[in-house]
């Protein structure tokens, strides 16, 4: 008679609820999420946000809302994209980098995956519909989508100005 090691047991995976006191700072980085989708974000900044380390805030994160923060966070961005493709008079790269993609491609492709369709034929569809859209100079004047200003500067985004600064002659 030979001896076998009996067989191990599988590896304990934590299941449960998030205790409420952090659920409270989970809420805190999904909704700075929401608010700041069109600025690069990355784990650090939303552990840092919620208070965690980046490896128990990505954790706990998962098992609550049922996608990694950055699964999280590019389905807010395509949102977005799909509601300026739908009423906006812009060019897919133009809302591209509107709701925070830094690639066309990344962009287009993280779209398909969502929506089963490029964002070129999703904004066709609905401009075949006929409905009145938004002149894209509309959209960026009224914050309708977020710009990022180049670092270093300030005020007034349409000359280029200091605020403050004397004004042509």
């Amino acid at each position: 008679m030979t001896y076998e090691e009996p067989p191990s047991p599988p590896p304990r995976r934590r299941t449960g609820r998030v205790p409420e006191d952090v659920l409270v700072h989970l809420r805190r980085a999904r909704d700075h999420v929401d608010r700041h989708f069109h600025e690069p974000l990355d784990l650090e900044t939303l552990a840092g946000v919620a208070g965690l380390s980046k490896f128990h805030f990505l954790r706990l994160f998962s098992r609550t809302y049922g996608r990694t923060p950055g699964v999280y966070l590019s389905e807010r961005r395509v949102e977005r994209a799909q509601d300026l493709l739908r009423g906006a008079n812009l060019t897919v790269t133009e809302v591209c980098h509107a709701v925070g993609f830094s690639s066309l491609g990344s962009f287009s492709s993280r779209f398909r995956d969502i929506t089963g369709e490029s964002p070129s034929q999703f904004q066709r569809r609905y401009a075949a519909l006929g409905a009145p859209r938004i002149p894209g100079c509309y959209v960026f004047m009224r914050g309708l989508a977020e710009r990022r200003r180049p670092s270093g500067t300030g005020g007034n985004t349409a000359t280029g100005e200091k605020p403050g600064a004397p004004g042509p002659g």
